[in-house]
């Protein structure tokens, strides 16, 4: 961090930032009006016209990923101002953390901080202490703001009040009534799902038959077991409408019963309870066979690249399977792409474990080694000799330039310790269409981040109704593309890990086997003498996703964000 030494004879300077969270805002002029009055302040309390005014217009205060105000702090840093001056602290951030890392920053570079609503200057004693005493109640009426959200929400559930969200299929919703009708095209089919469901007990089965019968989902997509799933377990169908049911509605993690808000006869069924109830209990027995959403199930085998193999062809997350138990006792398991279930166009060969444990820990172990061999004069070619050493990787033809250019410059840029700088995981190759819908699933997830935050913050908050229903748009989005997804959405927490970590957890899972002095190491024997979870943890600390083509590694993001891409010297085979 560089260290602002203005000398004593340098006038002041003051960086003027303003911030507004909307357009509407914008519009009424609060960007003109603060600019008139800090202006002022500056000139007859601070005593200069040596200023410069950086304004953010539409920015929510949630966090400081702003232009202007990055471009500000890039040249306070740079010693070019001496006060920062707002209208308010919130127009700087909402979030405690975020300012107190700002002020830390301010007060190691010198430079002081001016708030001109609360009338203090932290080059004061008395100012410092009225800052963190401000702080301090902003971010306790931030919790209380959110909690009273969440309680109007419930109380409106549980007076029958829709609260909003996508619209149940085989329903209409009435705004002007405020009601739910049948829909006539898609109530039917919802009937015919529990029909089915009750007779054969297969949600593949479903998939097929509605598939054949060209019946599709509301946006025209195929029925998946998972929006069946949904469909079979849903009480709305009964009449019954239930809220404050997950904990979190992504991730279809349950609440206790308790907190449930359950009104019955809310609106017209389309199934009888009974029948309801003989579905459910037919989806519990179930349930001890498969993995429920949302439901923690007795399971029977751990995978240990679970969630981690993505389709090098589709972009899809492989499904996991159990393998065939071999003598040993040891019983590897198998991955598929989730569109060859499905009778749809993805012709991926399936994996094991064997093949990719074999692969990954080796390559592992010999990135470990190569870095102790490593120095200026090393070149691409060396480097990929290094990592390709073992018979494992005997038909790799070659690793991406980029990737070993990468790997080259961490060994070379960082200590023995530490082998990758901590940067943002790349994401795994995949399908342009599949990489478009990601990327406007993210987008539909921040605006509804956006749109709570404008909500529970802005200075001319908009009404509770016109909350609920911008939030219920953004949320059918939301569905719209998690079903195209073919998968649940799940919390998306990042799992970025820092060079120390990488290298720590590698080492000490190496040394912790006694594979330190090894050049290649037999998977399958490590994995017959290691507990599955262990090798998990193992794996799932380090990859961010391994994408896999007929049966071949093609591509490696660790979770420091390092990426290597494997081609190989035989041609793939062709699709069928």
């Amino acid at each position: 961090m560089k260290i602002n030494t203005l000398p004593q004879e340098v006038r002041t300077k003051v960086a003027i930032y303003i911030r507004v969270s909307t357009v509407y805002q914008v519009d009424k002029d609060s960007l003109p009006m603060q600019r008139s009055d800090l202006v002022t302040y500056c000139k007859l309390i601070l005593e200069t016209d040596n200023y410069e005014i950086f304004e953010d217009a539409g920015y929510s205060g949630k966090n400081t990923d702003r232009p202007a105000f990055q471009d500000m702090m890039k040249r306070v840093r740079d010693g070019e101002f001496t006060h920062i001056l707002v209208w308010k602290i919130d127009r700087i951030s909402r979030n405690l953390l975020d300012f107190a890392n700002m002020y830390q920053e301010l007060k190691s570079l010198g430079v002081t901080f001016v708030s001109k609503s609360e009338q203090f200057q932290t080059n004061t004693a008395m100012g410092e202490a009225m800052l963190k005493i401000i702080l301090v109640f902003a971010e306790l009426e931030r919790n209380m703001t959110s909690e009273r959200v969440t309680a109007t929400m419930i109380d409106r559930a549980s007076k029958g009040i829709w609260n909003g969200g996508r619209i149940p299929y085989g329903y209409d919703y009435d705004y002007g009534k405020r009601e739910f009708l049948l829909n006539e095209d898609e109530a039917p089919v919802v009937k015919l799902i529990y029909d089915l469901y009750l007779e054969h007990r297969s949600l593949v089965y479903i998939v097929k038959y509605l598939d054949e019968k060209q019946i599709r989902t509301r946006l025209g997509f195929q029925f998946s077991p998972t929006t069946l799933h949904i469909i079979l377990r849903n009480p709305f169908y009964i009449g019954t409408y239930r809220y404050n049911h997950y904990r979190n509605p992504w991730t279809r993690e349950e609440k206790d019963k308790s907190e449930w808000i359950m009104v019955e006869n809310h609106h017209l069924s389309i199934i009888e309870e009974s029948q309801f109830k003989a579905v459910n209990e037919i989806l519990d027995v179930n349930a001890r066979m498969v993995r429920t959403p949302g439901k923690q199930c007795v399971r029977k085998n751990t995978h240990v690249f679970s969630g981690l193999i993505f389709c090098g062809l589709c972009g899809k997350a492989m499904h996991s399977t159990p393998g065939k138990k071999l003598v040993s006792g040891y019983r590897p398991s198998k991955y598929n792409c989730p569109q060859i279930r499905r009778g749809m166009a993805c012709n991926n060969t399936y994996v094991n474990d064997s093949v990719i444990g074999e692969f990954m820990i080796n390559l592992i172990l010999n990135i470990l080694n190569a870095r102790k061999f490593i120095d200026e004069e090393t070149t691409l070619d060396q480097l990929q000799s290094m990592i390709l050493m073992n018979g494992v990787f005997s038909d790799v033809q070659s690793i991406s330039p980029d990737g070993l250019q990468e790997l080259l410059n961490l060994f070379h840029h960082s200590s023995d310790d530490a082998i990758f700088k901590p940067r943002k995981p790349k994401k795994a190759n995949i399908a342009p269409e599949m990489k478009k819908l990601r990327a406007d699933k993210l987008k539909v997830e921040r605006a509804i981040d956006r749109l709570k935050n404008l909500y529970l913050y802005s200075d001319d908050s908009m009404s509770e109704s016109e909350y609920i229903i911008e939030r219920s748009k953004l949320t059918d989005k939301l569905e719209e593309y998690n079903e195209q997804l073919g998968i649940l959405a799940k919390e998306s927490v990042s799992k970025a890990i820092s060079d120390e970590d990488f290298v720590r957890a590698a080492s000490q899972f190496i040394l912790s086997r006694q594979l330190q002095d090894k050049t290649y190491i037999f998977y399958r024997k490590l994995a017959e003498v290691t507990n599955v979870d262990v090798l998990r943890e193992f794996f799932t600390g380090l990859v961010d996703s391994i994408s896999v083509s007929y049966s071949r590694i093609t591509n490696v993001i660790f979770l420091n964000g390092l990426s290597l891409t494997f081609s190989y010297a035989e041609k793939e085979p062709p699709i069928e």
